[in-house]
């Protein structure tokens, strides 16, 4: 299952983290995003213990989403050693996605 990212576990979560970390950026109200989402569930759960899955709430963690400038939902951001490797905006299949996470273990 993917994991909660918020403002506060970023850090720990993402940036420190010794495997690649794909985060997606979503909001409740955001249609595509609600369509994203079990895709993100199942790349979560094919990656386990490859690599961290998570999610942001943008609406509740604006500070996370300002920094790495997100102004377009569903983004999903592919980070290695503390640093962005990989973009997707909008909604991509699942095979892309992992195609993309798999590039960085």
């Amino acid at each position: 299952m993917a994991l909660e990212i918020t403002d506060s576990s970023f850090q720990e979560t993402v940036l420190k983290s010794d495997k690649p970390v794909l985060v997606d950026f979503w909001a409740v109200w955001c249609g595509p995003c609600r369509t994203l989402g079990p895709i993100i569930e199942e790349v979560a759960a094919d990656f386990e213990g490859k690599a961290v899955v998570g999610k942001v709430d943008v609406d509740n963690n604006q500070e996370i989403s300002m920094q790495y400038g997100i102004r377009n939902i569903p983004t999903v951001l592919i980070f290695k050693n503390g640093e962005v490797v990989d973009k997707l905006v909008g909604v991509a299949p699942k095979d892309v996605i992992a195609e993309k996470l798999s590039a960085h273990l």
